[in-house]
């Protein structure tokens, strides 16, 4: 995989969204921005969770699908949900239909309000890199990890509270989507825009 790839826009991007034009959307404004917002946080988490196994583009493209059929991942109707609403969701060709993740997400739904009643869904999150997001220099893709000894530990934290789908190599993915790191690599035009927003202290 090359380092960079120059789009006709004259843009320098990471490689990894390539040519889609909603995956290159979603790495120019939403990949790598500092997200402090709880539900937003809820969200990405359990969007990665049912990203494993498959590619990212398949989430995204699923994603207003998944926002219409979890109830705009409101955590509080979540956890209401009986066999029937599990079943319909099992019917849903617009989601990926993994009971095992479909059953979790009202696990990690308790999970996430239990931790926000307690101290706020973003706090506990952010703490793992003291506030502040992460400023890494790759300039190849192979410099990326898969996961680091941070996503090591809030996997571990994340599991005790009652989550599930979140090892380390599924919350570094996350990490790097909301932010807590910046992984766009060197000369990627994000890259810096993202480290403003970082000295910004929030999300756009």
């Amino acid at each position: 995989m090359t380092s960079l790839i120059i789009h006709p826009d004259g843009k320098a991007r990471c490689p990894w969204p390539g040519t889609d034009p909603l995956y290159v959307a979603y790495h120019d404004t939403d990949w790598g921005v500092p997200e402090r917002d709880d539900r937003a946080l809820f969200e990405k988490l359990l969007l990665d969770g049912f990203q494993a196994g498959l590619s990212w583009i398949t989430i995204l493209r699923k994603r207003d699908n998944f926002r219409a059929a979890f109830d705009g991942f409101d955590a509080q109707r979540m956890v209401r949900w009986g066999p029937e609403r599990l079943d319909a969701l099992m019917g849903d060709a617009g989601i990926v239909r993994n009971r095992a993740k479909i059953e979790a997400s009202v696990k990690s739904a308790r999970a996430y309000l239990a931790i926000a009643e307690r101290r706020g869904f973003a706090d506990f999150l952010w703490d793992f890199v003291d506030g502040q997001p992460v400023q890494n220099r790759f300039a190849s893709p192979s410099e990326v990890p898969a996961e680091t000894e941070v996503s090591r530990r809030m996997s571990k934290a994340l599991r005790a509270e009652g989550f599930n789908f979140v090892g380390p190599t599924i919350v570094y993915a996350f990490m790097q989507a909301v932010g807590m790191v910046n992984d766009h690599l060197v000369g990627c035009f994000r890259h810096d825009e993202c480290a403003e927003l970082a000295r910004n202290g929030g999300s756009v």
